[in-house]
């Protein structure tokens, strides 16, 4: 590929990052001027007690949390996509936000206790919630590993995917039915998605383990590229196939279950993106898909914050936003796929 078109796109993706930050540190349901923000996040204080409140203890770390969650999500969607050869693949479509989901469900429903966003909790107890969501992500890839061994057909391997979302779903429904009011209205409220709820306390955890698992994805970046040209040449070239789908599914579930347990279940981002950014590069070369993946995710969650902000009736749910960036996007891919030939 072009290097120089790589560090265009790279560059412009990286201006729109920091355009849409700062839009989300001035624009909100109290609007602040750009001189108050500044002394607000330099200490100088503003002024107003209450702005430098909002802008450093909201919205800085609700920027942190969306652009890491937009980052997570597109990674991770990048990584099921190449690793099951199937373009329409993401966390959401196969299950495996579902299965985070499963695991919060159980823990806020099952339990009686809440997700790392929704409350100002222990560190113990945010750990509790982390740890059922990876092991409900697990779950679902653990489950799609075996059914991949036995249904070759990329696309039976997707309806596999939706049909346990669908169970993943109605266990939720049971649970929901047989929690108490708090945990259902609690669980609701997750469910729309938010970037709003990771407190800076929490922030340092949720912080770490994304980028560790991305800095993962960075180094499988030459197997990644191996398993585009097919599974029985990548093992010519000495890749350990198996060991290297459970490394990338792992690595999947880590974001995927990460992003939900605080975010709520975001859909579509993970989808989309590595779509956006294969033809913005023109290339499945993962060397430089990933680093783009991961700063357009940014750039399209800080969007969402930022559109969910904007509404005359307050705050709008994460998951009202992202299927109107999501569903035309997806409906271009399909339409084209034939003339579309970036997935090698």
């Amino acid at each position: 590929m072009n290097g120089h078109r790589f560090t265009i796109v790279m560059g412009i993706t990286g201006l729109l990052l920091v355009i849409t930050a700062v839009a989300c540190l001035l624009h909100g349901t109290v609007d602040i001027d750009a001189l108050a923000v500044w002394h607000a996040l330099t200490g100088q204080g503003s002024g107003n007690h209450a702005w430098d409140i909002i802008v450093v203890h909201s919205r800085l770390p609700m920027i942190v949390t969306a652009a890491l969650c937009g980052a997570a999500l597109s990674v991770a969607g990048l990584l099921l996509q190449t690793t099951f050869d199937n373009p329409l693949a993401g966390p959401s479509i196969l299950g495996v936000s579902s299965g985070a989901g499963l695991g919060v469900a159980i823990v806020m429903l099952a339990m009686g206790g809440t997700a790392p966003g929704m409350a100002d909790l222990q560190l113990s107890a945010g750990v509790t919630v982390l740890a059922a969501a990876w092991l409900g992500a697990i779950a679902v890839l653990a489950i799609l590993i075996a059914m991949a061994s036995i249904v070759r057909n990329s696309t039976m391997l997707l309806i596999v995917g939706i049909l346990v979302s669908y169970l993943t779903g109605s266990i939720i429904s049971l649970l929901n039915s047989v929690a108490n009011e708090q945990g259902v209205h609690s669980y609701v409220a997750w469910g729309l998605g938010t970037f709003g709820g990771v407190s800076t306390a929490q922030l340092p955890l949720y912080s770490a383990v994304i980028i560790i698992a991305i800095i993962g994805a960075f180094l499988m970046i030459k197997p990644l590229n191996a398993l585009l040209l097919g599974t029985r040449y990548a093992e010519n070239l000495g890749v350990n196939t198996r060991r290297t789908r459970v490394i990338l599914l792992l690595l999947t579930g880590v974001l995927t279950a990460t992003v939900t347990a605080y975010c709520g279940p975001i859909g579509f981002i993970g989808l989309v993106v590595p779509h956006i950014a294969r033809l913005a590069l023109g290339t499945g070369n993962h060397t430089h898909l990933i680093p783009a993946s991961a700063l357009m995710g940014a750039v399209v969650t800080l969007l969402c914050a930022l559109l969910s902000v904007s509404g005359p009736h307050g705050v709008i749910p994460i998951n009202a936003i992202t299927p109107i960036i999501g569903v035309p996007v997806i409906i271009y891919i399909i339409i084209n796929r034939r003339r579309i030939n970036y997935f090698n």
